[in-house]
């Protein structure tokens, strides 16, 4: 198979689909790997280094997707990548359909088979391709946050740690799941109080478990008095996910109210259309927009400003479905490999996900039926 890995393309994405040993055991399996010249420098890998992993270097993005089979990279293709697809192409990549029509119609479009990392399963009916990402964005979700409740930045000046003699800051974290508990253990070891809203029982069991202090509070959103506890928030962690699926909206305009000036909200979820309503996406060279006195956080790419830690951990993570998606016959590996099939988004012309299919209101046509 020739594999490509381009250069990302989106705003400030300093990632890179596949690393130089990951390259290297992909030639040893007797597969061609094209790397567009440039596209390892924002994660600290030179084109040297992929060449002596045995990589072939492109020149151009063109020429890349004229040479490969399979494309392998991070973020969905932007509209210059989009109108380079062909029908034979597969494309591995975060797809993130569900809160965009558009993209969706391109790639049906293109006739490319579309597999989307987001969606891919492991035995457990976990995410994998989706967790080195999600423990990143947890982390620096807080991080970022402490730094825009800052006064220069906008926020309201307080401390999340505090100090002695003084209360701390106070964490809301919507969602339980890889990115909350990542929140929650950075805004903990910060000295903040974290409350989080997490639906299921034997989940929030765990958390407590797992957090055992007196700093942190686990609770449902059945008979919750949300404005009543916003009035006591200093950052709000939005971290719920429906798999492929449209995040649900769990702050309206309205509910900003509650929240003093200056207070932040982190939005985790906004490649998936957000998880507040005032939500729209930002980029890491202007993170930040004020609505409603509320400073809104909404970089719809976070991990990337840890791009050399983030393109190892998924990496790692990606490569043995690059192996998998390098074979032949694709119908008859997915056929054998129900974790692989359950990423497959769009194939030979249609969509082929349940939920981005539920998100737009469209017909999808499984995956069986058009390979």
């Amino acid at each position: 198979m020739r594999i490509g890995v381009p250069i990302e393309i989106k705003a400030q994405e300093y990632r890179v689909g596949l690393i130089p040993s990951a390259v290297a055991e992909l030639v040893a399996a007797s597969h061609t790997v094209f790397i567009e010249s440039g596209a390892g420098l924002g994660s600290g890998y030179s084109d040297d280094d992929y060449l002596a992993a045995g990589a072939q270097l492109s020149t151009s993005m063109a020429s890349l997707y004229k040479d490969a089979q399979l494309i392998v990279k991070v973020k969905e293709p932007q509209s210059r990548e989009v109108s380079l697809l062909r029908p034979e192409h597969r494309l591995f990549c975060y797809l993130h359909l569900a809160p965009d029509p558009q993209l969706t119609t391109d790639l049906i479009a293109s006739g490319a088979t579309c597999i989307a990392y987001e969606t891919i399963t492991d035995e457990q009916g976990r995410l994998p391709l989706l967790k080195p990402m999600s423990e990143i964005a947890g982390r620096l979700s807080v991080q970022a946050g402490a730094h825009c409740l800052e006064k220069a930045q906008g926020g309201s000046g307080v401390l999340l740690g505090s100090v002695s003699g003084l209360e701390p800051g106070h964490v809301l974290i919507f969602g339980g799941g890889v990115v909350g508990s990542n929140a929650a253990d950075v805004a903990l070891g910060m000295g903040a109080k974290v409350t989080m809203i997490e639906p299921f029982a034997a989940r929030r069991a765990a958390l407590r478990e797992q957090f055992k202090s007196a700093r942190f509070s686990a609770r449902d959103n059945k008979d919750l008095d949300l404005r009543a506890l916003l009035a006591d928030i200093d950052m709000v962690v939005g971290a719920a996910l429906v798999p492929g699926a449209a995040a649900p909206k769990l702050l309206s305009t309205q509910d900003l109210s509650a929240l003093a000036p200056g207070s932040v909200l982190v939005d985790v979820a906004v490649d998936q259309g957000g998880c507040f309503e005032t939500t729209k996406p930002t980029t890491h060279c202007q993170p930040t927009f004020i609505q409603e006195g509320i400073v809104h956080y909404c970089v719809a790419n976070i991990p990337s400003a840890v791009a050399r830690t983030a393109s190892q951990a998924l990496s790692q993570a990606t490569l043995p479905f690059v192996h998998l998606l390098a074979k032949d016959d694709l119908k008859n590996e997915c056929m054998n490999n129900a974790n692989l099939a359950a990423g497959i988004s769009v194939a030979k012309g249609f969509l082929s996900c349940a939920a981005v299919a539920g998100a737009q209101q469209r017909d999808f046509s499984p995956w069986q039926q058009v390979l």
